[in-house]
């Protein structure tokens, strides 16, 4: 049985990644556990955990794997985190965009594009985490990246919800897509709900609950890259 290795979980809403990891730590008794693309605690679906040394060495390679998810996006809101649990402010909106024009201002998005992380993130400013600094009330200057954002489907639009089917590359933060959509369209837009579906060849499918594992089934469930 492996004691080291991968497992892929259903990342539920409300906790952090690091949350998963300290859970999954507890479980196996290994300290040496980590996670391959942080969920932000508002975002459930696909994480993918490494348990052991030989594993977290691995991490980068599945960082790096392109990504699917399902945002759920309300227009007429702005907030300073992009999504519902930040500041939220109602914006007044002169017109309502149309279907066409919305899938219009999609295509705009896809492709290889620049993108400003929120300031409320994981990303590192000369060591210190971005929302760290923001929460001090710290002037946080975020640095375009550039991303690849491979095909957007528009689910469905019924104002003010838009749902979207996202592929997009490592990176990409798919809270500045819904800022910078509600900007372009003029109507300001906030995250509602974020599932991430797929991480490379990894599903839902293959994910399990926090709560469905234990010490008896854990290891039986772990695997390692090209197993």
């Amino acid at each position: 049985m492996k004691k080291e290795g991968f497992i892929v979980i259903n990342k539920p809403k409300g906790i952090t990644s690091f949350g998963v990891v300290a859970k999954l730590r507890k479980v196996t008794g290994i300290k040496k556990v980590g996670h391959c693309g942080t969920l932000d605690p508002l975002a459930t679906g696909v994480l993918i955990c490494a348990v052991g040394r030989s594993a977290t060495k691995k991490i980068s390679t599945l960082i790096n794997s392109d990504k699917q998810y399902i945002a759920d996006i309300e227009l007429g809101k702005t907030s300073n985190t992009y999504d519902m649990e930040g500041d939220i402010k109602k914006k007044n909106i002169k017109k309502i965009p149309t279907r066409f024009e919305l899938k219009n201002i999609l295509k705009f998005f896809t492709g290889e594009i620049f993108q400003t992380p929120p300031i409320f993130s994981a990303k590192k400013i000369e060591g210190r985490r971005a929302y760290e600094l923001a929460r001090k009330g710290v002037d946080v200057k975020m640095k375009k990246n550039k991303v690849n954002i491979y095909k957007i489907n528009l689910i469905s639009y019924k104002f003010p919800h838009i749902k979207l089917k996202i592929n997009c590359g490592s990176g990409t933060y798919i809270r500045s897509l819904t800022h910078d959509i509600g900007k372009k369209l003029k109507t300001g837009a906030v995250l509602m709900d974020l599932k991430r579906t797929m991480v490379g060849n990894f599903t839902l499918e293959n994910a399990f609950n926090l709560d469905e594992l234990n010490e008896k089934n854990i290891f039986k469930n772990i695997f390692n890259l090209g197993n």
